[in-house]
């Protein structure tokens, strides 16, 4: 899942930051920014699909479409918010992590 992976390329700069290398897996590059940049916009970019699909789902079970249950509905609008909510967690610590760094005494 992106969000994890953007959680352990979080973890993995706090851990250089703190002076404790990660133990890199057999053959793991070291993620470069560009990875780290399209990560984000992969992850938007599946989130915004997720949100996508809910509503057609959604505009389909509103307009009488018999194979579209209600429980699908739901489920489907359930996941596509829970999705947006972590992955506005994970902008909020990016946020909270760059001002506390722009505000570093050098």
């Amino acid at each position: 899942m992106q969000i994890q992976q953007v959680l352990a390329e979080m973890r993995s700069l706090q851990a250089r930051a703190s002076g404790a290398e990660p133990a890199l897996a057999a053959g793991t590059p070291a993620a470069q920014p560009s990875d780290f940049a399209n990560m984000m916009k992969h992850a938007v970019d599946s989130v915004a699909t997720m949100q996508n699909q809910a509503t057609a789902l959604g505009n389909a079970y509103e307009a009488g479409d018999k194979s579209v249950d209600l429980a699908k509905v739901m489920l489907e609008v359930q996941k596509a918010s829970l999705a947006f909510h972590a992955m506005s967690e994970v902008r909020n610590k990016l946020i909270d992590a760059y001002t506390q760094v722009m505000n570093m005494s050098v």
